[in-house]
């Protein structure tokens, strides 16, 4: 994983610029397993914002929206993996709500993404390998970003 075990970012942009980062550096890893990373912080920590940039790293033109009403969105990548699932857990009740909107399929689907905004939802239903990103907006106004990586 190229991303610092802590960064501190100072705006929007420099959150941006560090998924940015990521989504470049899983480009060069190619296809493999399923990737999944997941976002951890409370509401305005810059997930989503952090996501904006690493779809932009990935070469995603499209505006990424905040799936938080719909659970899931799903964007196209142009190179070396399929699809990008980008998905906010804030307003489901439990791991079975997951389940419901196809969350097994996204896992299963070997040349895809799939980003987690609020993963302590699932319980269980967390994969073994995966990336841990810790989202804290500290009393300044920064936000420090922590990564860390487990079965990659």
């Amino acid at each position: 994983m190229v991303l610092p075990r802590q960064t501190i970012t100072q705006s929007a942009e420099g959150t941006q610029r560090l998924g940015a980062k990521l989504g470049r550096s899983l480009l060069k890893s190619g296809r493999g397993t399923p990737r999944v990373i997941c976002l951890y912080g409370e509401l305005g920590s810059g997930k989503t914002t952090f996501v904006q940039g690493l779809a932009k790293g990935l070469g995603i033109m499209s505006r990424l929206l905040s799936p938080t009403f719909i659970i899931v969105r799903r964007y196209r990548i142009p190179k070396h993996f399929e699809y990008l699932y980008h998905l906010d857990l804030y307003r489901i009740k439990g791991p079975e709500d997951a389940l419901a909107v196809g969350f097994s399929d996204m896992l299963a689907a070997t040349d895809s993404l799939v980003v987690i905004e609020w993963p302590e939802r699932l319980g269980g239903l967390l994969p073994e390998k995966r990336i841990g990103i810790q989202f804290l907006v500290l009393p300044n106004g920064d936000h420090e970003i922590r990564a860390t990586s487990r079965g990659y």
